[in-house]
């Protein structure tokens, strides 16, 4: 395999690319394994089965009746955001039962993303709270479904009890463009906070 020479003639080194964990969460039905897939330049791991009658009592289908699977484990996947920068996707299972795979999925992770409808947002506040009770960062995306209601960003975020230093973004899941542009908020995000963190206190 040949390397680049650089402009004195000596081959450049290959780049060692900085890899970040992101989880992407949010209720039930949102889209969080179509976002997975719609941006992952590998194969993306699903763990989806089949929704079952024993499960209707528990699984709140209103909104998204027509679902027929859901995610039990996670969601994997890759993206190559610069030569230097790899991101781990880490989609989280939403049904109440299966909360207990997110302390697990979230040790390591640089940020998150929440995904909304605006269809149902209560069911985004338990993500909301998970991230803001364990400090990591996170950004909200709002899943533009067809013929869901469309609200400004401020109507939103006030919806959401969300503070004002949080990034809010409409998108579409199934676009890989819309959703590279989440991943690069909720990575700023995390890289502004952590350089906060370091500057010196004023007196």
């Amino acid at each position: 395999m040949a390397f680049g020479r650089s402009s004195s003639g000596r081959r450049k080194r290959p780049v060692e690319p900085v890899t970040l964990k992101i989880l992407v969460a949010g209720g039930f039905g949102v889209g969080k394994t179509t976002l997975v897939g719609a941006v992952s330049e590998i194969r993306p791991l699903r763990t989806e089965e089949t929704l079952s009658e024993a499960g209707r009592p528990v699984d709140d289908l209103h909104g998204v009746e027509t679902k027929a699977t859901t995610t039990v484990a996670m969601d994997f996947g890759r993206i190559t955001l610069r030569e230097d920068l790899v991101l781990y996707l880490f989609g989280t299972p939403g049904q109440d039962r299966f909360w207990f795979l997110w302390d697990e999925l979230a040790q390591g992770a640089l940020g998150a993303v929440v995904l909304c409808d605006t269809r149902r947002l209560e069911d985004s506040f338990a993500a909301i709270d998970y991230f803001e009770r364990r400090g990591i960062p996170f950004a909200v995306a709002v899943n533009c479904f067809e013929g869901a209601a469309r609200f400004p960003a401020g109507t939103v975020r006030t919806a959401l009890d969300l503070d004002p230093e949080v990034p809010l973004l409409m998108c579409d899941a199934r676009d890989r463009e819309s959703v590279k542009d989440v991943l690069v908020a909720v990575v700023e995000h995390a890289h502004t906070l952590a350089a906060r963190g370091r500057e010196p206190a004023t007196t």
